[in-house]
């Protein structure tokens, strides 16, 4: 029982590096464009010669 102690601080701590992550993720717009990167694929940009 007395590892509860220790497991308690890591288990919030590593709930709160995942919402910190989450929240980093939010604030610098990785969620804006989700189809672009399935579209960009498909796009061939370069002309054939």
């Amino acid at each position: 029982m007395e590892i509860i102690v220790y497991l308690i601080p890591v288990a919030l701590g590593l709930g709160a590096l995942g919402l910190a992550a989450f929240l980093w993720s939010v604030n610098s717009d990785q969620y804006e464009d989700l189809d672009g990167a399935a579209h960009r694929i498909l796009d061939d940009e370069d002309k054939p010669l």
